[in-house]
């Protein structure tokens, strides 16, 4: 019965309510060359931001059938597939909660036919608001950059979640921005992937600070 529910019964109702909730939203871009490079730049690319953002970020980019998006094999990531499915996101069902992901072929196969992949950058257990490993990986092994993505929203309510979730309220402003790529050398080491982790964090926490300021 849950797995009835999860994949066939909410899906459209969320998806109902979430479009016709996002449309009441005003949009700010602070970067919209940015912007427009993601969703028109050619060849592979990696797209990540923190889990709390997922709400709107998946709303904006949909229906472009450009972007693959990267979701947790559990059980909570069930609904969210089925979910983002109708807004014409291909899925692969994979964790970048652990060093080696389990759909890295997968996703390196994806990115080296010139695919669009997106990465939650926390994962789907945080710790909240840290890069972990996976987009970085991906990005050596494949040579393709990785854009970060964030916004904001005021008014908003933020969950009692481990992420704390934005939700922005009905008729609020959000506020989007967009940080320069970054790119990972192919032979890049430990320590380098470790320093590539912490930039992606920092450049994820610099753009969503931007989004902060009223």
């Amino acid at each position: 019965m849950k797995k009835l529910l999860c994949n066939y019964i909410l899906p459209p109702i969320l998806w109902g309510i979430i479009h016709l909730w996002c449309k009441t939203l005003r949009i700010k871009n602070l970067n919209p060359e940015m912007d427009r490079e993601i969703k028109e730049k050619p060849g592979g690319a990696i797209y990540t931001f923190w889990h709390s953002h997922l709400f709107y970020l998946f709303y904006h980019y949909r229906f472009l059938n450009k972007f693959t998006l990267m979701i947790s094999p559990s059980q909570d990531g069930e609904l969210l597939a089925a979910l983002v499915k109708l807004y014409g996101y291909p899925v692969v069902r994979a964790s970048s909660y652990k060093n080696t992901i389990p759909g890295t072929r997968e996703l390196a196969h994806l990115l080296k036919k010139d695919a669009k992949v997106i990465i939650i950058a926390d994962g789907s257990r945080g710790p909240r608001h840290r890069a972990q490993v996976g987009s970085v990986q991906l990005a050596r092994m494949t040579g393709v950059p990785v854009y970060t993505l964030s916004y904001d929203a005021h008014p908003k309510h933020e969950l009692n979640s481990w992420d704390r979730f934005i939700l922005p309220l009905p008729f609020s402003k959000v506020t989007l921005n967009f940080g320069a790529p970054i790119t990972v050398a192919p032979k890049a080491d430990k320590d380098i992937i470790r320093q590539k982790q912490e930039e992606l964090t920092d450049a994820l926490n610099q753009i969503t600070r931007a989004c902060e300021r009223p």
